[in-house]
């Protein structure tokens, strides 16, 4: 009995460490860049900025397609077996070796694209230097932290790398025409912060690469579909809304959009270390009690900080940009409250509570059906030349009620929230 309740104090523990960390890190992940927002909107001006963010509108689907889903996959796998040394040299390596691969495969395509279409090849520098993002993003290996619970190791990493290349934006960034430093030195932060954190894997944890065997991989690739085909569908109504912006609206609106869209994910991200030390967490362990109760408090703080957030917004955005660009965005970024009012306990019932319980279909599903939803509605909107920044955040606000609809009915479906 005293040895139970010394391992749950230790899960407990243990679970708070990792909490803390994700939070130091989320924090400087996304408030770091919203120190550099004004400044960058004022220095290159809203259609330089808007062109920089359709520009990585457009990487990040690389992004998605090399990450393939093993942020989610391979976190669960490496906190299952992080006891089996010889399984984790196995997971970490077919990892590392696919990576590689898509990391081929996504440079080609990309080039097909870049010099197949105006659009893409006027700007083809710019596409080219926010590569090194998804470069640096690949050899990020966070979800091997994760899976072990040991996230100091790359909170310390990250913030380091993150506050030396904000520093350099205000140092390096001087005029319109520097844009293209934007994603250089973003993308060099990541590949630095990579190098170091795989050289923490093999010291720290004396984790070694071995070439796997080619059904190894094919087993590794086929167990991370499901998960890559979530993260396709969510970029779909997240990513895809500059990126469909700067298709048909211009680089201008795009700038507009990401200033509000910017604080809406900062807004989020103050949740993210919650779900991801609680995903591995009740991977693990299935400790539901304990998930409803912080589940509970959360949702109550979620809707407490978006009502303070509504009333304040237009001081914030006096305080951070020129009342142009406040007047235009902040409009947006009110529509987009009233999905954070939803993104947040749909976020937290996903793979935190439903895919950690084994139901990740069910999670896979509601992004599925979500990106349907909102692509069908984005060509609706094009189609009836409705498209506006405005339009197109009310089918974000629709589309995260449906996803969050459709989790809430699986969970009832299977009558998970009634057990212990």
């Amino acid at each position: 009995m005293i040895k139970r309740i010394k391992n749950i104090s230790s899960d407990k523990k243990r679970l708070f460490s990792n909490f803390f960390s994700l939070s130091v890190l989320q924090i400087f992940t996304y408030i770091l860049p919203l120190l550099t927002l004004p400044y960058l909107v004022r220095v290159l001006g809203v259609e330089k900025f808007g062109l920089v963010m359709f520009a990585q509108s457009f990487i990040i689907f690389f992004n998605i397609l090399v990450d393939y889903g093993f942020g989610l996959s391979a976190t669960r796998e490496v906190s299952i077996h992080r006891d089996n040394k010889e399984k984790v040299t196995e997971i970490f390596s077919s990892v590392m070796i696919i990576k590689f691969i898509l990391i081929t495969v996504s440079f080609v395509l990309m080039s097909i694209i870049i010099f197949s279409f105006k659009k893409f090849s006027s700007d083809w520098e710019l596409y080219y230097v926010s590569f090194l993002w998804v470069i640096g993003q690949s050899i990020f290996p966070i979800w091997y932290f994760q899976g072990m619970e040991k996230m100091k190791y790359i909170t310390i990493v990250n913030i380091t790398s993150k506050l030396i290349f904000t520093v350099l934006i205000f140092v390096v960034i001087h005029k319109p025409d520097d844009y293209l430093y934007v994603p250089i030195l973003n993308g060099f932060g990541f590949i630095i912060g990579g190098v170091i954190s795989l050289w923490i894997i093999h010291k720290q944890f004396n984790q070694s690469f071995v070439l796997q065997p080619y059904p190894i991989l094919k087993g590794y690739f086929s167990d991370s579909s499901q998960f890559f085909l979530s993260r396709v569908s969510v970029s779909i109504y997240t990513s895809a809304n500059a990126f469909v912006l700067g298709l048909f609206l211009g680089n201008t609106m795009v700038g507009y959009y990401s200033i509000a869209e910017k604080l809406y994910q900062a807004l989020q991200s103050f949740y993210g270390p919650i779900t991801q030390a609680l995903y591995p967490y009740v991977a693990k362990e299935r400790n539901i009690k304990l998930f409803k109760k912080l589940f509970s408090g959360i949702v109550i703080i979620n809707i407490l900080g978006i009502t303070l957030l509504y009333f304040i917004g237009p001081f914030v955005f006096d305080l951070l940009f020129t009342q142009h660009i406040g007047n235009e965005s902040i409009k947006v970024f009110n529509i987009l409250l009233l999905a954070a009012l939803v993104v947040v306990p749909s976020i937290l019932i996903g793979y935190p509570f439903l895919g950690a319980l084994g139901f990740a279909k069910y999670v896979n599903l509601s992004v599925v059906y979500g990106s349907i939803f909102h692509i069908s509605g984005l060509a609706l909107l094009v189609f009836f030349d409705r498209i506006t920044i405005f339009s197109v955040s009310f089918m974000v606000v629709g589309t995260e009620t449906l996803v969050f609809l459709y989790r809430i009915y699986s969970i009832e479906r299977n009558n998970l929230w009634q057990k212990q």
